[in-house]
């Protein structure tokens, strides 16, 4: 595998998830050599994280829109994951 890591930090969610699934379905077949294993899985965790880091500037930006009394939107709150 000839392909580098400096691409994945421009691939968009969807796009590195659906490599990341190419990558396990390879790995869990077995049909892939060692050294082209180490590489894709190497890979694949740099597509993790990718995924995990998009993941969490998503629920950063979704906020909670707070109604005043009469119940018109008065502004947003982060919202509460727990």
């Amino acid at each position: 595998m000839t392909e580098t890591n400096d691409d994945i930090a421009t691939l968009s969610f969807e796009s590195a998830m659906k490599q990341l699934e190419s990558i396990v379905d390879r790995l869990e077949k077995g049909n892939v050599e060692l050294e082209e294993s180490i590489a894709i899985y190497a890979r694949g965790e740099a597509l993790k994280a990718r995924c995990e880091a998009l993941l969490k500037s998503a629920e950063q930006r979704i906020q909670k829109i707070t109604l005043g009394a009469d119940g018109t939107p008065t502004g947003t709150t982060p919202l509460d994951v727990d």
